[in-house]
């Protein structure tokens, strides 16, 4: 099946929140922020901007009529900061004007007095003085102490990998009405609909009904509009309460970036020790997490990171340790990976710090530790198969790696300005929230009497193909052709208490609760079916609209049969819901199963490097990757596509860059590269990973929305190698992104 949205989208019909048509009366909120990143509010002039025709209404934290909160994980983060700031950007009021022009130019006549204080941006920093979003956790297994006196080779050092911009195309933004009797609605451009709601409801002092909440789709949203899209809802609800008007909040993209938070930089110190056949036997890891101001959903993500932090290997020994560290930035929050794809960068660099001291290939020791079926994870969960040993196998005969490696040592023997370079990147991801009561989801199905279908679920589309595989499942569960079948919008009042499309769970968790819903229907048409064609339900079927009993085409149609199940009053309406079975976590032990599956694979990168100038080029990603049974492998090659790209942005040219007030310098288009098409690999090879799949993934269909950003990790070890193929004496820098400007330093170091 085609992706439904596709030609709405390359002919711009498709609907974002700026596009939905815009109410008479409507209002225009510009946020007002701080311009230091740490400080006491002394005093706040706000009477010029007032005095300015057209503008309404400037509201500030004693404009709040319930609580000045807007944590979710945590309540750290104030809506507008009422007596101090801690970061750039954060908001300390909303002006309310009849035009945007308007708002933005009263920004300028507010002025503010502050008395500053000490700033804080390195996470180092911030936890040797103690300032931590909460306490430190950590995951262990075997004994490390122990284990080092059995190890032949110890190395240990320092990697640090730096944040990311989700630069998703549609900005933030939401439109927030009042509706009859106190209600609000808020279109937003979020990916938690419900956390939104919730949000809302408590700001405003109003119950959680009072607030409905619908989204059409996001333009992007890569985690960033998980928690992040609430506050510019909340405040566009608080205008839009106060004055009975509806009001519009739409961040220009340089506010955006100034405003909001990033992937999380990570700084980590690390020990890994080796047998003299090459298997990890110990691992000791302290990762410091640069959470930012506030919580956000750093816990969360931290977490993700120690899941996460031995990768694709087996290590009997383990201690990993991780600090949230509060910092003054902007608060850092979800990206593609959620905190895996930092904690995967520090252990394949500590594989590449013993290859390198080893004088050992690297694939030499990430081949002889992959996980086989049995081996536990630190967490305590055990792998059930042998996927990644077989995505090895598959990557030899399939892509041909030994004569890849040759042909590379071939062309750097006769090349001097220029040096080719590989890596092998393996992934092995967890599936689900780790909250466990998170992994929850229901669907809402009504077939209407003409025979057409309406599906509501909780999932969000925001270029990932959700809503395609939605569909994808009515269809297939009653076996009708997809024209039937129309998809709402998300909202809050249709299926409530929603989990964010987030942990690359969202198809299978609310794909599963529409198949509920479905199967239930499809059981009461066949018992009507059955009534009417004096039969045993059991030998009722339905094929592409058609009534079946066994193996026999009857006359009886799928609109026949809708108006007989009408006729006879048979419900037409169900709610599915459904909660996945097994997944368990202790968090006082650190242990438990969190996980409902894992997503497997292993990449080949290809890099070509100009020596003189300190550019590269990528010449192929080639990839086995596990997806299960594909339901749809058109969409799950385009997200295999995308993740690859973004994470090999994240880790070559996408720089976030702060000064020691904490101010962002890499604001703009013009300052922070993302990859473009010549950015890109110039092939991409995709080759399906035999499995025997899961009946935890929607149709035996495994997730694919954040693993393949991981094999863009693949990027950074591909240039370490083509640079080491220069420079004998180049000793690894373990520094993600690797810029151009690094790799020509890189090329050149004598490492004395």
């Amino acid at each position: 099946m085609r992706n439904i949205d596709a030609k709405g989208h390359v002919t711009g019909q498709s609907l974002y929140v700026d596009d939905l048509p815009t109410w008479e009366g409507t209002l225009y909120g510009v946020v007002f922020y701080a311009t230091v990143a740490h400080a006491t509010l002394q005093q706040l002039d706000t009477s010029r901007a007032r005095a300015l025709p057209g503008v309404i209404d400037i509201l500030t934290a004693k404009d709040i009529p319930g609580e000045n909160q807007i944590g979710g994980i945590l309540p750290d983060e104030e809506l507008f900061a009422s007596n101090e700031v801690h970061f750039q950007g954060q908001p300390i009021g909303l002006i309310v004007a009849t035009s945007e022009a308007i708002a933005k130019k009263a920004r300028q006549l507010i002025s503010v007095d502050y008395q500053e204080k000490e700033v804080i941006t390195d996470p180092r920093d911030a936890q040797t003085k103690g300032r931590l979003i909460f306490p430190p956790r950590t995951f262990s297994m075997g004994n490390t102490k122990q284990a080092w006196a059995a190890c032949a080779y110890t190395v240990q050092g320092r990697a640090d990998v730096n944040g990311q911009e989700h630069l998703y195309i549609e900005t933030q933004g939401a439109y927030a009405y009042p509706m009859e009797n106190g209600h609000i609605k808020i279109s937003s451009s979020t990916q938690g609909p419900t956390a939104v709601q919730r949000t809302t409801a408590r700001v405003l002092g109003v119950p959680m009904h009072t607030i409905e909440v619908d989204v059409v789709r996001l333009g992007g949203g890569f985690g960033g509009k998980e928690d992040q899209a609430t506050p510019w809802a909340v405040m566009a609800a608080l205008a839009a309460q106060k004055w009975s008007a509806p009001v519009k909040l739409i961040l220009h993209r340089m506010d955006d970036m100034r405003m909001t938070g990033k992937r999380h930089p990570y700084s980590a110190d690390y020990k890994l020790g080796l047998s003299s056949d090459l298997k990890m036997i110990a691992y000791e890891v302290v990762f410091y997490q640069n959470a930012g101001a506030a919580a956000d959903l750093s816990p969360a993500v931290m977490e993700r990171t120690l899941f996460h932090a031995t990768n694709a290997y087996y290590i009997p020994n383990v201690v990993a340790t991780a600090y949230s560290c509060k910092t003054n930035l902007p608060p850092n929050t979800a990206f593609r990976g959620f905190g895996g794809p930092q904690g995967m960068f520090v252990i394949e660099a500590a594989i590449a710090h013993a290859a390198h001291t080893l004088q050992v290939p690297k694939e030499k020791i990430q081949e002889a530790n992959l996980l086989v079926k049995g081996n536990s994870f630190p967490y305590g969960q055990k792998i059930t198969d042998n996927g990644l040993k077989t995505a090895w196998q598959q990557m030899q005969e399939k892509f041909a790696l030994e004569d890849v490696k040759k042909s590379i040592v071939a062309y750097n023997q006769t090349h001097s300005t220029t040096k080719k370079g590989y890596a092998l990147m393996p992934i092995c991801f967890g599936i689900s929230f780790t909250k466990t009561p998170m992994n929850q989801a229901r669907a809402l199905v009504h077939i209407y009497s003409d025979g057409s279908v309406g599906i509501s679920t909780g999932a969000v589309e925001m270029g990932q193909g959700v809503n395609t595989k939605m569909i994808q499942v009515a269809a297939h569960v009653f076996d009708l052709p997809a024209h039937y079948i129309k998809l709402e919008t998300t909202n809050t009042t249709r299926v409530a208490n929603t989990s964010p499309t987030a942990a690359s769970a969202t198809a299978d968790l609310n794909g599963k609760a529409l198949e509920k819903a479905c199967k239930t229907l499809l059981t009461r048409l066949k018992t009507c079916a059955a009534n009417h064609l004096q039969t045993q339900p059991q030998n009722i079927s339905l094929k592409q609209g058609q009534v079946w009993i066994k193996d026999k085409a009857t006359a009886m149609d799928w609109s026949q049969l809708i108006e007989h199940a009408f006729l006879d009053r048979i419900c037409l309406t169900e709610n599915g819901h459904y909660a996945t079975p097994v997944i368990h976590y202790n968090k006082t032990q650190e242990k438990g199963h969190p996980f409902a599956y894992h997503v497997m694979g292993l990449a080949l990168t290809e890099v070509t490097v100009d020596c003189l100038r300190g550019t590269y080029h990528f010449d192929a990603v080639k990839i086995v990757h596990d997806f299960g049974k594909s339901m749809n492998m058109h969409v799950d090659r385009g997200q295999i596509e995308g993740g690859l790209v973004q994470g090999m942005g994240w880790m070559t040219l996408e720089e976030l860059r702060y000064d020691p007030e904490g101010k962002l310098l890499s604001n703009s288009l013009s300052t922070y590269k993302v990859p473009d098409v010549y950015s890109a690999p110039e092939h991409i090879y995709i080759m399906s990973l035999p499995t025997q799949s899961t009946e935890m993934a929607l149709l035996k269909s495994k997730a694919v929305g954040e693993p393949p950003l991981m094999y863009g990790i693949g990027a950074y070890f591909a240039i370490e190698h083509a640079i080491s193929a220069f420079n004998p004496s180049y000793v690894p820098i373990q520094n993600a992104p690797f810029t151009h400007e690094k790799v020509l330093l890189s090329l050149y170091e004598t490492g004395v």
